[in-house]
């Protein structure tokens, strides 16, 4: 079969370092060509996701990559040993970019003219491409299709009766086909995952299929407790349509550094192969690329790619189902109430991409009395950059029984609980003297369910204490300044 990446290093812009070859603090352009090859040939990455949403698109990655880099690749093989693989804009959802999916469609047949020049082979370079906000089986089929019967379907077409193809007047289109990987986010979406996939796979003669579960929108939706049960209850499904479809499922799971947003960093990888034993692929975002030492990033690559894929642990999803409903109530009131506070501090998260993060209604999927917030990894900084991890958030909903059973499915849910606590300060949210700045009743709710005697890095509080100040007298010249102060400390952005 063919090989199938474990490590897919991504462009989600949560990191605090400048990488060292960046020409500005957002990156974008060759650097973005340049961090590709760095991915593969120092960090030991096996694929890279090409971002094609909310920026201008450079469809000659490939061709740069070998341009640049011939003789890496001639050694590691585009398509074969390493895999570049585009997210695409989704037109149902993304009116605004939809023919940027077309665009990319278009380009893919001109990477394997490239690489065929360079290596006088039939490999694709590029023949997969994920699919954000997957919402049914057809949205999967019309890339599926427009790909085969539009971009290579028209080279057997002639411009009139007794003239030549598109063939024969540019060359043959390849490959003759792409895979389509789904990205399910929401909810509804990751319970049905497995039905969506399914009937996908219907009529097509696959003998694999990678299917992308999201960690980071989930936890924004639903909270950190939610986040990781519905993917246990997805990935379970998704191993059960393997099995009764003869089709191999190998699941990509979206994490990033910060636990909210699944706490893989290089030092925590051994964590997460036990959370996630059947997962097959991780993302590698771009905190867990640059705020560590290389030496240690490229050794965590490397545990990441060794390891075997194990099979998902079955969970009670009645009870799981009671536990997010219960939990994600609370949740969704508490973030409602922080609202203003993270709005405004996320204004001055600095940027590390050139690119446009949409902001989207809260819930993303749905509708929470009609509240706007920024992106998971502005949400997350502005929450830790004032000393409130969104970890905490909806937990005094769970009484003992119910913790108990969470920490029965989700395996890391103290570790990472005490990770984030580190970050969490407590002089502001348990003291007597605590700032009007924050509502006064999610104070209150804080103070009856988080345990005094919890310890926390004094270095961050002072940073956090400092962002608060300037805050509460609207002096905004210094808070970028303290906010990346804080993040160095955490080595995540958010």
């Amino acid at each position: 079969m063919q090989k199938i990446p474990r490590c897919m290093s991504t462009q989600h812009p949560d990191n605090v370092q400048i990488p060292f070859f960046a020409t500005e603090n957002e990156l974008g352009g060759d650097d973005e060509i340049y961090e590709a090859y760095y991915a593969f040939s120092h960090l030991g990455c096996d694929e890279q996701m090409w971002d094609c949403e909310g920026k201008e698109v450079d469809n000659y990655v490939v061709k740069k990559l070998l341009t640049k880099y011939e003789n890496f690749f001639r050694k590691k093989r585009p398509g074969k040993d390493l895999f570049i693989t585009p997210r695409v804009p989704n037109p149902t959802v993304e009116r605004a970019e939809a023919k940027i999916l077309l665009e990319t469609l278009e380009s893919i047949p001109r990477s394997f003219d490239a690489a065929r020049i360079v290596f006088q082979d039939d490999i694709p370079p590029i023949f997969e491409v994920i699919l954000p906000m997957t919402s049914s089986a057809r949205c999967l089929d019309r890339i599926y299709r427009y790909y085969k019967d539009f971009v290579v379907g028209k080279q057997d077409k002639s411009f009139r009766n007794g003239d030549i193809t598109v063939a024969e007047w540019i060359g043959e289109y390849k490959p003759h086909s792409i895979n389509v990987i789904p990205l399910y986010e929401s909810m509804e979406q990751m319970l049905n995952s497995d039905a969506i996939t399914g009937a996908y796979l219907k009529d097509k003669d696959a003998k694999y299929q990678r299917v992308f579960l999201a960690r980071s929108d989930p936890a924004l939706n639903y909270g950190i407790v939610s986040a990781v049960l519905i993917n246990k209850i997805a990935l379970f499904r998704l191993r059960n349509l393997s099995r009764d479809s003869g089709v191999k499922i190998l699941p990509i799971l979206g994490v990033g550094s910060v636990p909210f947003r699944g706490n893989l960093t290089p030092h925590t990888v051994d964590r997460v192969l036990k959370e996630y034993p059947g997962v097959h692929t991780f993302t590698i975002q771009s905190a867990f690329k640059y705020d560590y030492m290389p030496e240690d990033v490229s050794a965590a690559i490397k545990r990441l790619k060794e390891r075997h894929t194990g099979e998902p642990a079955e969970v009670d999803e009645a009870r799981c189902m009671e536990i997010i409903n219960k939990y994600s109530a609370e949740y969704m009131r508490q973030v409602v109430k922080l609202a203003p506070v993270i709005n405004e501090v996320a204004k001055f998260v600095p940027r590390r991409r050139k690119r446009k993060l949409h902001i989207g209604l809260f819930g993303y999927f749905r509708e929470v009395e009609g509240i706007n917030l920024p992106r998971a990894i502005s949400f997350t900084s502005a929450l830790y950059s004032v000393g409130l991890p969104p970890e905490l958030l909806g937990l005094n909903a769970l009484d003992r029984k119910e913790i108990e059973f969470v920490r029965s499915v989700y395996v890391n849910f103290d570790a990472d609980l005490r990770d984030a606590f580190k970050f969490f300060n407590k002089g502001v949210y348990l003291g007597q003297q605590c700032p009007d700045y924050f509502p006064q009743e999610l104070k209150k709710t804080i103070r009856s369910f988080i345990d005094n005697g919890i310890e926390s890095d004094r270095e961050h509080n002072s940073a956090t204490n400092q962002i608060i100040t300037l805050l509460e007298k609207r002096s905004y010249l210094s808070l970028e300044e303290n906010i990346l102060r804080a993040a160095y400390l955490r080595k995540f952005l958010g």
